[in-house]
C-alpha cells in the first residue's frame, strides 16, 4: 500500500479531489514523518502542528464544499528566509531573536491563499550565505542519502536551501519553498535527489524575503519532481506592487509545459562550463543528458560564454558587498536581539559580535572593503561590467540555441566535515549555477543519475528571461528519460 508521503504533489492533488485521502490525514502522515526523522536531519527549525491540522481542516471543508483552490491541503515547508506572520523567522541566525513577523512574505501568502498547509520553518545557512547547510546558527542539517561504502558519514545536504531540499528527499514535506543567490535551489536540489528551479529575476516577489544580495536574490520552489515544481511555482509566482523589482507579467500555466517536448528546440552546450578537474561521472552525465535530448527531437549546439570564467569571483565581490549594506540594518535597536555595551557603538559590536555567524561576518568584511573608498573602482564597479558581459554572453547565445544543458554540481554531496576550513573550496560549489544569478535568468536542477557512492547527481538548464516553460519543456524530457526512481536509505 502507498505511503501518503510517498504520493507526489500531483498525486496527492488528485487523491485529495477524489476523497480518497482527507487533507488532515495527509497532513498527519508529514507530522509523523517529521517526529521520526527530523531529530536526525535537523531539516526543521520549528514545527507548527497545530496550525498545520488546522489549516488542514479547513482543506477538508473546503474540498467537500467543493470550493477547493489550486493548492487545496498541500504540505510545504517554508524556508525559514521567509517572514510568516505570527511564526518566528530567524534567517539561520541568533541575531533575530525570538522576531515573529507581523506580517506574511508575498510568496509564503500566495501559497496560503491557494489552499497550503504549511508544517514547519525549514533550516538554511545563516542569511542564505554558504553552500552547505552548515552554517546555521541552529545546526548543520544532514542530508538523508549517504555512501554506499561509507554509510556512517553524515554528507551535507547543499545549500543555503538544505533544509527545504532534505525534507523533500527524506519525504517530511511534499514541497518547500527555497531561495537561490547564487545556486541555493539548484544546488540543494542536486544533492538530495530532487528537482527545484530558480525562477526568472521578478518573476517571484522578493518582499518579506529576508535579505542576502538584492540584486541576486530569487524564490522559488524544491519538490520531488518536475511537474510538482510547476505545480508550486504557479502560485507562488505573480507580481507584487510591494516589490519594485518584480516583474508585471502574466504567470503562464508551467504544468502544461512540462509534458510539451523539446522536438524543434535548439539546446546549447557552453564549452566554458568544462571545467579544470571535473570528475569524469560529471562528464558523463552530461553527455548522457545531451543525448537524451537529441535522441527525444532536440538539437544540440555548441555555444560559448566565454565570460564564465570571472562569474565565481564577479559574484563573490556583488553578492558579499550587497549583503554588507543589507545586513546594517542588524543593530540590536530596532528589533531582534541585543547585547548592552557602554556606548551606541560598543552596543552595536556586541550585538553583531555575539549575533552574526563566522560565514555571515566574513561576507560582511569582504564586502564593507569592495566598497570602501579607494577601492569601489577597482573591485565593485569593475564587477558590475563584468557582470554586463556574463549577460551580454547570454545574449548572443540564445540567438542559435533555446535553452543551455549544463551539469548542476560540480560534485555529489561532501562531508559534513570535508570543506568547512576552505572557503574557496566551498564557493566552488557554485562554479555552474551563479551565471544565472548575474545575469537573472531562470535555471532548474532535475535528478539524472547516480555517482560511483549511488549519490544522486544532477543537471541544470538554463533558459531565456522569463521563459519557464522552455525550461519545464527540457526538464520534463530529462527527467522522462533519466526514469531516476532512487530514494535516501533512510526511507528505502
Amino acid at each position: 500500500m502507498t505511503r501518503p508521503t510517498d504520493l507526489t504533489m500531483a498525486d496527492a492533488r488528485a487523491a485529495l479531489a477524489a476523497r480518497s485521502l482527507s487533507a488532515r490525514e495527509l497532513t498527519q502522515a508529514y507530522l509523523d514523518a517529521i517526529a521520526t526523522l527530523n531529530p536526525r536531519l535537523n531539516a526543521y527549525i520549528a514545527v507548527t502542528a497545530e496550525a498545520a491540522l488546522a489549516q488542514a481542516a479547513q482543506s477538508d471543508a473546503r474540498i467537500a464544499a467543493g470550493t477547493a483552490r489550486p493548492l487545496e491541503g498541500i504540505p510545504l515547508g517554508i524556508k525559514d528566509l521567509f517572514c510568516t506572520a505570527g511564526v518566528r523567522t530567524t534567517a539561520g541566525s541568533r541575531i533575530l531573536g525570538e522576531f515573529k513577523p507581523p506580517y506574511e512574505s508575498t510568496v509564503s501568502g500566495n501559497l496560503l491563499r491557494d489552499g497550503a498547509v504549511f508544517l514547519g520553518k525549514l533550516n538554511l545557512d545563516e542569511f542564505a550565505m554558504g553552500s552547505s547547510n552548515a552554517t546555521s546558527a541552529f545546526g548543520p542539517v544532514e542530508n538523508p542519502w549517504s555512501r554506499a561504502n561509507d554509510p556512517e558519514t553524515k554528507l551535507v545536504p547543499g545549500g543555503s536551501s538544505g533544509g527545504s531540499a532534505a525534507a523533500v528527499a527524506a519525504r517530511i514535506a511534499l514541497g518547500a519553498t527555497a531561495t537561490d543567490t547564487g545556486g541555493s535551489i539548484r544546488q540543494p536540489a542536486a544533492f538530495c535527489g530532487v528537482a527545484g528551479i530558480k525562477p526568472t529575476y521578478g518573476r517571484c516577489s522578493r518582499w518579506g524575503i529576508v535579505a542576502f544580495a538584492s540584486s541576486l536574490d530569487q524564490a522559488g520552489p524544491i519538490a520531488r519532481d518536475v511537474r510538482d515544481n510547476a505545480i508550486m511555482l504557479r502560485s507562488m509566482a505573480g507580481f507584487d506592487a510591494k516589490d519594485s523589482t518584480s516583474a508585471d507579467i502574466p504567470v503562464p500555466d508551467f504544468e502544461a509545459a512540462v509534458t510539451r517536448g523539446v522536438k524543434g528546440l535548439r539546446i546549447g552546450i557552453p564549452r566554458e562550463y568544462r571545467v579544470d578537474g571535473m570528475p569524469a561521472e560529471i562528464e558523463a552525465l552530461w553527455q548522457q543528458g545531451i543525448a537524451w535530448l537529441r535522441d527525444a527531437g532536440a538539437t544540440i549546439v555548441d555555444v560559448s560564454l566565454p565570460h564564465t570564467k570571472y562569474a565565481l569571483p564577479t559574484y563573490y565581490i556583488v553578492a558579499p558587498a550587497e549583503a554588507s549594506s543589507n545586513l546594517a540594518r542588524y543593530d540590536g535597536v530596532r528589533f531582534g536581539a541585543r547585547v548592552p555595551g557602554e556606548d551606541l557603538a560598543d552596543l552595536y559590536e556586541r550585538t553583531r559580535a555575539a549575533g552574526f555567524g563566522a560565514e555571515v561576518k566574513r561576507r560582511i568584511l569582504i564586502g564593507t572593503y569592495v566598497l570602501s573608498a579607494g577601492y569601489y573602482d577597482a573591485y565593485y564597479l569593475k564587477a558590475q561590467q563584468v557582470r554586463a558581459l556574463i549577460k551580454r554572453d547570454f545574449d548572443l547565445a540564445w540567438e542559435h540555441c533555446d535553452a543551455l544543458l549544463t551539469p548542476a554540481t560540480p560534485s555529489a554531496a561532501f562531508g559534513l566535515d570535508e570543506k568547512n576550513d576552505d572557503p574557496v573550496a566551498m564557493y566552488l560549489n557554485d562554479v555552474f549555477t551563479v551565471t544565472a544569478n548575474l545575469a537573472g535568468l531562470p535555471g532548474m536542477a532535475v535528478p539524472a543519475g547516480l555517482d560511483a557512492q549511488r549519490l544522486p547527481l544532477g543537471l541544470q538548464v538554463v533558459g531565456k528571461h522569463f521563459d519557464e516553460e522552455t525550461v519545464f519543456a527540457v526538464s520534463g524530457a530529462l527527467e522522462c528519460a533519466a526514469a531516476f526512481t532512487a530514494t535516501p536509505r533512510l526511507i528505502a
